[in-house]
């Protein structure tokens, strides 16, 4: 029996609404810290037209790599182990990415790494969708997230929402122009860059 994640089932169908229309143009998506496998299977299964490549680390891949076994999708192949700060990437072809509820768990070191990777694996016309919570002018944007970054800086004190202006400039050093940033259920926001904007 896989594990489940309830935050991945509850957002599922807004993401998907979203990458719809981010992931219009694009053929081959990389999905950073694919976690329990939930979302990738199931936009794989709404994307049709996508491949969509898996990623994750460490103790994450074994059970990862079985929920895409037995999805069985032609646009789903294998997990890949990658790591966001063993420089470059172990992928090729990718024209997206996508990651959901990855970068406040990093170190901000890792963060700046994930942009770093993803700036030197896509080419023009890319996109990139990052999916979480987020702080905006150094403010909250719900009790319940500050409730939830305090938790997280408690755990691991590298953790921690991240500022939305100090990510945007990460983007941006990598050449990459934010398209939209949109408002999402529970506090969250998906931001969608773009090369070419």
């Amino acid at each position: 029996m896989f594990s489940v994640s309830e935050a991945c089932e509850r957002n599922k169908d807004p993401i998907l609404q979203i990458l719809r229309g981010a992931f219009a143009a694009s053929r081959h998506v990389l999905e950073i810290g694919s976690g329990t496998g939930q979302h990738a299977v199931y936009f794989a299964r709404h994307l049709p037209k996508l491949v969509w490549h898996t990623s994750d680390t460490g103790a994450y891949l074994p059970p990862l790599r079985a929920r895409i076994e037995q999805a069985g999708a032609a646009n789903l192949p294998g997990a890949v182990e990658l790591d966001v700060r063993r420089h470059p990437w172990p992928v090729t072809g990718i024209d997206s990415v996508f990651s959901a509820n990855t970068l406040h768990i990093m170190a901000w070191q890792g963060v700046e790494d994930f942009f770093r990777g993803v700036g030197a694996l896509l080419g023009a016309d890319a996109v990139l969708c990052v999916y979480g919570p987020f702080r905006y002018a150094k403010r909250y944007t719900s009790a319940s997230n500050e409730a939830f970054d305090h938790y997280l800086q408690q755990r691991d004190a590298a953790s921690g929402i991240r500022d939305f202006e100090a990510v945007n400039a990460l983007a941006a050093d990598e050449g990459l122009a934010l398209d939209a940033d949109h408002d999402m259920p529970a506090n969250n926001h998906t931001l969608v860059w773009r090369r070419g904007v």
